[in-house]
Formats: structure tokens, C-alpha cells, sequence
């Protein structure tokens, strides 16, 4: 424990550094939560499912560890009654994650001053959530074929005008690094292709052309990228 400016007693703040996660949950205790979950007829994923409760648990302790560290200071400590800034409270919402929506309790602070990042306000989807519409959609899905998967195999709800956001975001990203500077020289230029599934019209095997240059630091960097017309070739221009 330390003091701060008036002398009251906090928590020091731990260095992310010094944070050390294990490397795999203990294979007993998710068996004993599997085993459980069957007993109590709980399904492993969507609405109260296993899955969505242990999403509950951890990010709502991340919550409260962000909360400890903004206010110096841990939950039911009595340095929390000194009149200074403290807790006020939870607000529930709803978030869409990679297991289905989870209702989670944030918590408060009096000042209105606390940031989260676990789950930041006003965010309303994970960022895995995106990850997986990207994905899907980059496998030749229609906004309507991503809309349904979600809904049947994680009980999310996202509507096509969602996705269609979420997938806009990414060209707009696209369209900035395309217009980016790139370095006068490159020492060394490599040039291959991957062939990858693309919709146009219909699903079908496109290569995919890459030029990938060596800055003088050594560093690697995508100079563009071009979408054949047919199969891979060393002639395509």
C-alpha cells in the first residue's frame, strides 16, 4: 500500500508489464464448468449460456479493476468515504460479443470522470464482433448471409445496416492506406500472389497480387495489392 498527497492510503497502481495471465485456463476447471452447465441445462453459447456468462464475469472484473486504479483505492475501502471522488453505482447495457449479447453491470464514479477501456461508453460491440463480420463478409457472404449466420449460430442480432458500417469502415481504411506516401527507395521488391475467394457476381478463386518492399531499415511494407482477372501467372500486368 501507499499514500498519496494527503496522506490517505491507496493502492499502487500495477505496471501492465508486471500483469502475468496463464497461459491456458486449468483443463479441471473448465471441465467442472462444462459439467456443471450440462447439469443445469445451460447451453455453452447465446442468451445465458455458459460462454456468455464467464464473457459477464471477466469483463465486468476488468471493469472494476480499471475502477480501482482510476480511484486509487479498492471497492469497499474506507478511503472511499473521505468525500473525494468514489463509486456511484453500476449502469447496465447490452453488448454484442463473440459468444452472443451479454447484459454487463459498469460501474460509476461520482465525478462522471471514468474512462474505461475494457468496454469503453457508448460501445455497444466488441471489437471481435467486427473481426467476425469482416471476416465473414471477406468469405463471399451477402450483408443478409451475415445478418442470419450471427443470429443462428450466436442468438446477435445485428442489423444489415450494422454490418454494412462495420464493412464501409474498412474500405475507408483501405482508400487511406492505397493514398498514403510511400519511401523514394526500396532496396529489395518481392512480388507473389495468394489466390483467395472473392465476390463478384458470383463467388470465385481470384489471385491475389502482392508487391512487398524493403525499407533501408529493414523493415517490410505492403506496396500494393492488384485482383487478377483468371488464375495465377507470371505474365499478369
Amino acid at each position: 500500500m501507499m499514500t498519496n498527497n494527503d496522506g490517505a492510503v491507496v493502492a499502487p497502481k500495477k505496471d501492465k508489464s508486471e500483469l502475468k495471465l496463464p497461459s491456458q485456463v486449468d483443463p479441471a476447471i473448465a471441465e467442472q464448468l462444462v459439467d456443471q452447465a450440462r447439469t443445469d441445462g445451460v447451453d455453452l453459447v447465446g442468451p445465458e449460456g455458459l460462454l456468455g456468462q464467464l464473457t459477464k464475469q471477466v469483463l465486468e472484473a476488468g471493469l472494476e479493476v480499471e475502477m480501482d486504479e482510476h480511484l486509487g483505492y479498492e471497492k469497499h475501502a474506507h478511503e472511499g468515504r473521505n468525500g473525494e471522488n468514489s463509486r456511484n453505482g453500476t449502469r447496465s447495457k447490452t453488448v454484442i460479443t463473440e459468444v452472443g449479447p451479454v447484459e454487463i453491470d459498469t460501474p460509476r464514479d461520482r465525478d462522471g470522470t471514468f474512462e474505461p477501456a475494457t468496454v469503453k461508453k457508448r460501445q455497444r460491440r466488441l471489437n471481435g464482433v467486427d473481426s467476425m463480420v469482416i471476416s465473414l463478409t471477406a468469405k463471399g457472404l451477402t450483408t443478409g448471409e451475415v445478418e442470419a449466420h450471427l443470429a443462428e449460430v450466436y442468438g446477435t442480432e445485428i442489423s444489415r445496416e450494422t454490418i454494412s458500417k462495420i464493412t464501409d469502415a474498412v474500405l475507408e481504411e483501405t482508400a487511406a492506406w492505397q493514398n498514403r506516401p510511400l519511401d523514394r527507395v526500396y532496396p529489395v521488391v518481392f512480388i507473389d500472389a495468394i489466390v483467395v475467394k472473392i465476390r463478384d457476381g458470383q463467388v470465385a478463386n481470384r489471385p491475389v497480387y502482392a508487391a512487398i518492399g524493403v525499407t533501408v531499415e529493414g523493415k517490410r511494407d505492403i506496396l500494393g495489392l492488384w485482383i487478377g482477372t483468371g488464375g495465377e501467372g507470371a505474365k499478369y500486368s
